[in-house]
Order: C-alpha cells, then structure tokens, then sequence
C-alpha cells in the first residue's frame, strides 16, 4: 500500500509541475499565435502609422468596408459617413464616422479598431484617426470624426476587399457642471 502512495505522489507532483510549466508557457504561446494569426496582438493598438510618399498601384483596386458598433446598452448613435471606398494601394485617403450622444450627461468614448481580414492588418496604415484618442461629447452632441487611412501596396495580391471596423465604447461619464 505504501508503494501505491509514492507512485500517486509522484504523479502528483509531476502533474503540478506540468502545469506551473504549462501555466508559464501561455504568455509565449501567446504572442507566437497572435504573430501568425495577426489578431489580439498588443502591438496592434491604435497608434498613428508613418505613410511614405508612395505611387499608388494604378492598375489594383481594393474595397475597403466600414463597419460601425456599439454595445447595445451604449447611449452612442454610431455610424460610417459611407459603407465602402474603392480605394489605389499606396494613396490616402480621408473619410469621416459620425457619433452621437444620445443622453443628457456629458460622455467620453473610446472607438477600439478591427481589421479583417486579420493577414491585412499590418497593410492597414491609419495616420489620422479619431481612435487614437478618447473623444468627449457633451449632451446630446453629434460630430464627424475623422479618418485618413491608406492601403500599403504590399497587401497581398489574394486580398482585394479589407474590412475596417469600430466599436465605439462608453470610456468614462463626467458629471455635469
């Protein structure tokens, strides 16, 4: 009987050291699936890209949808200024999204990016972009915010539609004066 409670206890104890392994392997494990998947990298977050002057690729269009959401309890009116551009890799391009509160109390919110197909992501250059910052609107305020965005010409040649999508997001209420 005693043989069977050290071969369990060694079992035990190899077992918790496999998972402490396995526990300390997920950060890694982490970063290398969001390398070759290209979605929830935390090097993706919104930040200005540096555009070079480049000659578009004339002979190449590519669609690039807008995509507007909110939480369904979100007091935000939230929505593209068009549904789709046609759009030369390597010229910018400016468009607006158009967001509302819809409450009577001063709101901050936050527009949190997405881009699909994940692969284009890194091809997504955004140099302006009101995502960068929080925006604060005050009651019922409504206003154009802007995006200037261009298409790298390296965006594989499989890929000719890109999917540009918002969620808008209550980031802090401010009392009211």
């Amino acid at each position: 009987m005693r043989d069977s409670h050290r071969l369990l206890a060694g079992k035990l104890v190899l077992f918790a050291a496999g998972m402490f392994g396995f526990g300390f392997l997920l950060v890694p494990l982490y970063d290398v699936f969001c390398q070759v998947t290209g979605i929830g990298s935390r090097t993706g977050l919104p930040t200005a890209a540096t555009v070079t002057a480049e000659n578009p690729v004339t002979d190449r269009i590519v669609t690039v949808e807008f995509v507007a959401n909110r939480n369904q309890q979100a007091p935000w009116e939230f929505r593209p200024a068009v549904s789709s551009l046609e759009v030369m890799p390597g010229k910018l391009y400016d468009t607006t999204y158009f967001a509302r509160n819809l409450t009577d109390r001063q709101l901050v919110g936050q527009a949190v990016p997405s881009v699909a197909p994940g692969q284009a992501n890194k091809y997504f250059k955004k140099t302006e972009c009101f995502c960068f910052e929080s925006q604060e609107f005050a009651p019922a305020e409504g206003r154009d915010m802007g995006l200037t965005f261009m298409v790298d010409p390296g965006l594989p040649e499989h890929i000719d539609r890109v999917t540009l999508s918002y969620t808008f997001f209550v980031n802090q209420q401010v009392a009211a004066n």
